[in-house]
C-alpha cells in the first residue's frame, strides 16, 4: 500500500490561527510564541471549529476494497475512488491479510485466479463490468483519493489508529497521521505521541 500526500493548505497552522483569533477579534496578537500556544489550548478546549480551515488530501493506492469501506463510513470528506463500474477488473490486483497462514497463500492466490476466471465467464457473457462486478471480492487492490479537513482527520486517526482498527486501515491512518504530523506538529503532537508516530 502506498499513502501519498497529494495537497495541503499552505501554512496550515497559521490559517488555524487566524481563524481562531478572529472569533475574538484578537489577529493583532498573533506571533511565532503565540501559535504554539493557542492550538493545544484550541483542543483542550474544544473549540476546534478553527481547525475546519485547514486541508489535506492523499492518495492511497495499493489497498483493498475491504480498506475503503471502512474509511468512506467518515462522511465528512471528499472521496474519488477507482470505478469498478467503467474499469475492467479482469486481471485486477489483491491484498492479501497478513492473517493467511504462509503454507496457505497460495491456496489465497488459486482462489483470486478462480474469482478472475469468473470476472472474465460473466464479461465474456455479454455482463457489463457494473454487473460483472458483483463477483468481486474485498481483497481487490484499489486507489482512493480523499480531502478532509484537520478537524475530522484527528476524528479519523482517534478512531482508526486504535488497535481495534483492522490492521489495514490502521497502517493508512498512521502512514497519513505521520505526514500531517510532520507538516503541523501542534495539530496531530497529541495524536503523533498517542499512537507513536512521532519518529
Amino acid at each position: 500500500m502506498k499513502v501519498e500526500l497529494i495537497s495541503i493548505t499552505p501554512d496550515p497552522e497559521r490559517v488555524i490561527e487566524i481563524a481562531a483569533r478572529t472569533c475574538y477579534q484578537s489577529v493583532d496578537k498573533m506571533s511565532e510564541a503565540t501559535l504554539g500556544a493557542l492550538l493545544p489550548k484550541l483542543l483542550a478546549s474544544g473549540h476546534e471549529s478553527p481547525f475546519e480551515h485547514a486541508y489535506a488530501t492523499f492518495r492511497i493506492s495499493g489497498c483493498s476494497r475491504a480498506m475503503t469501506h471502512q474509511l468512506v463510513r467518515h462522511r465528512l470528506m471528499a472521496v474519488s475512488q477507482k470505478s469498478q463500474r467503467y474499469v475492467s477488473e479482469k486481471s485486477f490486483e489483491y491484498v492479501i491479510p497478513p492473517s493467511v497462514p504462509p503454507d496457505r497463500i497460495e491456496e489465497f492466490r488459486r482462489d483470486m485466479e478462480t474469482i478472475r476466471e469468473m470476472y472474465a465467464k460473466w464479461k465474456n457473457a455479454g455482463l457489463r463490468n457494473e454487473d460483472a462486478r458483483f463477483v468481486l471480492p474485498n481483497a481487490c487492490a484499489t486507489e482512493i483519493v480523499i480531502s478532509a479537513d484537520f478537524r475530522e482527520f484527528r476524528h479519523i486517526f482517534r478512531v482508526r489508529c486504535s488497535l481495534h482498527a483492522q490492521w489495514e486501515i490502521r497502517d493508512a491512518c498512521l502512514a497519513m497521521l505521520k505526514e500531517l504530523y510532520r507538516r503541523a506538529p501542534r495539530v496531530f503532537g497529541d495524536l503523533a505521541r498517542e499512537f507513536g508516530v512521532e519518529g
